[in-house]
């Protein structure tokens, strides 16, 4: 019976090599680096806007810890506004769910108040305000002190001739209506020149006000003095036109002035702490107070994060420090937090102030994607998602509209920058974390986020 036989060809050691190696090169090709790399290149990096910034991207996977792209990812650069993450960091972790809105003590001589800093205080934001009902409700003398504000109205680094625009309003131990005064002019009649208009402020202030006599330029204007309450208005043809203005607090001076005619009584400033009454045998010196909360911490954190409010986000930060420290000082807590909860970033950064108007301030793109993660761990994304805006809303109103919902992320932009930090949902529900920093451009803004858009929604289709 013959015997059947199959002839196998065997693939020569070598030709198996070849062909290993070819597949091996295929999907190197196809490998996340590489695809995101030619997206990337596609729309941020080949921007002909752009051919001379300095850019920044970080893309990360929380599920396996590892990055999926890194571009100058351990570069330094000005975030502006995305410094705001670290603050929303920072007061989600030390503040509690209700922000402190003053602290108080019992003593022979009065109620003594400690300012907490809490920005929230008669601000427009906030109907509900526990601590004007806890002073109007006081009958013995209310005295404050402000020994535990310790450091500057305007922050390091910040541009000086932005002390009149809304978004540079000074920091304060006690701010009240946000540190702003809201300017109004009204006409009956805008076409008739010779009609005069009516001009007011919110709140109302008896402080010096001077008027142009040069109405050439037929604009409402204000402008303050700048380390004095005077303001200078020239009056303009609009129908109704508001302005906001910064006041200069002098401390707590300005705040007491404002504060008179809403309680309907004065706080006297006290120049020295009276010693607290202890047991016989205890030593200590520490005046021991009681807490009056405010708002929910989140329902001011919110806004800081949708309309990047510079004003909360430096207040927050000195929260913060007054709660570790007793001292309203950003400096002091930025450094405790550099040194404990932030000393495993990628890189050090170096960090200035709250908002990120500061000039001074130098983070990394792999720094923020490594706070990202850290608060996507510590406090989880169903809260996260509500603090950070999405697309169509806040600074994001104009931008991933189509299919909102999938990013949940910070912006930023000063002359010349432009950041985007946050969490990304691609279509396959797969969270990834990214940082996109720009620094040194001379293109359009918008034109720029809408490359910044094009490319993370790509990346969203692809993973």
């Amino acid at each position: 019976m013959p015997i059947l036989t199959t002839n196998v060809r065997r693939v020569p050691p070598f030709t198996f090599y070849i062909l290993y190696f070819t597949f091996y090169i295929f999907f190197l090709g196809c490998s996340p680096q590489k695809q995101i790399n030619k997206t990337a290149h596609s729309t941020v990096l080949g921007d002909s806007a752009l051919q001379h910034a300095h850019i920044g991207i970080s893309i990360f996977d929380p599920s396996s810890g590892k990055y999926l792209y890194n571009h100058n990812g351990a570069s330094y650069f000005v975030p502006a506004s995305n410094t705001k993450i670290v603050t929303c960091y920072a007061a989600m972790k030390y503040l509690g769910d209700s922000l402190p809105g003053i602290k108080y003590s019992i003593t022979d001589k009065g109620v003594v108040l400690i300012p907490t800093g809490d920005p929230s205080l008669l601000h427009a934001d906030y109907k509900k305000q526990p601590v004007i009902d806890f002073l109007k409700r006081q009958q013995a003398p209310l005295i404050i002190s402000d020994k535990n504000w310790q450091t500057d109205a305007l922050g390091a680094g910040w541009a000086w001739s932005d002390y009149n625009f809304y978004y540079s309003a000074e920091r304060s131990p006690l701010p009240v209506y946000g540190n702003i005064l809201t300017w109004t002019q009204e006409r009956a009649d805008s076409s008739n020149e010779d009609q005069s208009a009516s001009i007011y402020s919110n709140p109302e202030v008896n402080w010096k006000v001077r008027f142009n006599p040069d109405t050439t330029s037929k604009r409402f204007y204000v402008q303050r003095q700048k380390d004095e309450n005077i303001f200078l208005i020239t009056e303009g043809n609009e129908k109704k036109k508001i302005q906001e203005v910064p006041f200069v607090t002098h401390g707590i001076q300005s705040a007491l002035e404002l504060l008179k005619d809403t309680i309907g009584k004065e706080i006297s400033i006290l120049e020295q702490l009276p010693t607290p009454n202890l047991p016989t045998g205890q030593a200590g010196s520490r005046l021991q107070t009681i807490t009056i909360f405010s708002q929910k911490t989140d329902s001011v954190l919110k806004p800081m994060m949708h309309r990047s409010d510079n004003f909360f986000a430096e207040q927050l930060l000195l929260m913060v420090a007054n709660e570790r420290f007793g001292v309203l000082n950003e400096d002091k807590i930025i450094d405790t937090l550099l040194k404990s909860d932030l000393k495993d970033l990628p890189q050090k950064p170096s960090w200035a102030d709250g908002s990120g108007l500061s000039r001074f301030n130098l983070f990394t793109p792999q720094d923020f994607v490594a706070i990202l993660n850290k608060m996507q761990n510590e406090f989880g994304m169903d809260r996260l998602k509500d603090v950070f805006q999405t697309g169509g809303e806040g600074t994001l109103s104009n931008y991933y509209k189509l299919d909102s919902g999938f990013i949940y992320a910070k912006t930023g932009s000063l002359n010349g920058v432009l950041a985007l930090s946050g969490y990304l949902y691609t279509t396959n529900n797969k969270l990834l974390l990214f940082s996109v920093l720009i620094n040194n451009h001379r293109g359009n803004t918008t034109a720029i986020r809408r490359q910044v858009e094009a490319f993370l929604e790509q990346v969203r289709k692809k993973y």
